[in-house]
């Protein structure tokens, strides 16, 4: 945008310049009161064929003819720098174009956020924290250059059309959050998304109740309220604030260095059939087994050093960084 105000500015003040010698030489050559001049500059420049205002003696029509030359040059200068300006400018926004549509047709196993107001938003920056790759849709071009200047993938375009879902890599991606203003729109989302690929894990917000459970039964594997949960919240800060604000830190106040994590136990991992006392995940490695979650769906909330880890189990775990690659190294890796 600035180069097209310069090339504006260049090509006015060239015209400019352009009439003010115009209107002085007539002024001095022709005798030509002041506006006459200009007038005579004006339309010497843009050659509209009107005769000469007032009679012009032989240096007159010398300046003149020097006049129209240096004039017309101006204005076909200026014509071929503006139109160069334009074509360049929609030679550019066609590469740019071309790239992003490159480098979406690159992606795999990425994240598709369908809206980019607050709720949207929210979850970009959480997926772009954990280092996902992710791209954003919303049919709102303000808010896809504003996605876009923040330095995510953006594509214009309806989350419920088929079209759009296709073209943002929906066959190829790991998940989808339907975060759009509307339950209808986010329930069309929900369904087009599950059509297309089955196996994509989707996450949707609901404001009505009604709509939350069309949205499970179409597929949505995790439905969240805002309305509701915002009132749950608001009456436990009141009834149980200080569990209030250790949820509140261990959900957005860890710091930098410690996070949450699940780390699934493959088969062949050296941790199948031991107990997390056999294991020392928390004295030697540094890390907190908040959890566990069976293959079955059953949830262990704060396991005994007894429990036995299982195959396929999820450990939920809270650590810094380094531990936590530690250990997700050794639970990935099969035992030689």
């Amino acid at each position: 945008m600035g180069g097209v105000l310069r090339r504006i500015l260049i090509v006015a003040a060239a015209i400019a310049v352009t009439l003010g010698v115009g209107t002085a030489g007539f002024v001095a050559v022709a005798g030509y009161p002041v506006f006459d001049a200009f007038y005579m500059a004006l339309i010497t420049m843009t050659t509209v064929g009107y005769a000469e205002i007032r009679p012009l003696t032989t240096a007159g029509r010398a300046f003149n003819s020097f006049y129209l030359l240096l004039s017309v040059s101006t204005l076909l200068l200026a014509m071929g720098v503006m139109t160069q300006g334009i074509i360049e400018a929609q030679l550019g926004n066609l590469l740019e174009k071309r790239r992003v549509r490159k480098m979406i047709d690159q992606l795999r196993d990425h994240f598709i956020v369908c809206g980019f107001g607050r709720v949207g938003r929210g979850a970009a920056q959480e997926l772009r924290e954990a280092g996902a790759r992710l791209l954003i849709v919303d049919r709102s071009e303000e808010r896809v250059e504003w996605a876009i200047r923040n330095g995510y993938l953006g594509v214009l375009g309806d989350s419920t059309r088929d079209e759009t879902l296709k073209e943002a890599g929906v066959t190829r991606a790991a998940g989808l959050i339907a975060a759009l203003a509307t339950d209808a729109d986010n329930l069309f989302a929900v369904i087009s998304a599950k059509t297309l690929n089955p196996k994509l894990r989707v996450a949707a917000r609901a404001a009505e109740e009604e709509a939350e459970r069309k949205m499970r039964q179409v597929g949505a594997d995790s439905v969240f309220a805002p309305y509701t949960m915002t009132g749950v919240r608001m009456a436990q800060s009141l009834l149980k604030p200080h569990v209030r604000q250790f949820l509140d830190f261990t959900t957005t106040h860890l710091g930098p260095r410690v996070s949450i994590e699940q780390v699934e136990v493959i088969a062949g991992s050296d941790l199948v059939a031991k107990s997390l006392a056999q294991l020392k995940i928390s004295s030697e490695m540094k890390v907190i087994v908040l959890g566990i979650r069976r293959a079955s769906g059953e949830m262990i909330f704060s396991p005994s050093g007894e429990t036995a880890v299982e195959a396929n189990d999820f450990l939920i775990v809270m650590g810094e960084a380094e531990p936590l690659r530690r250990l997700e190294a050794r639970v990935t890796g099969a035992v030689s």
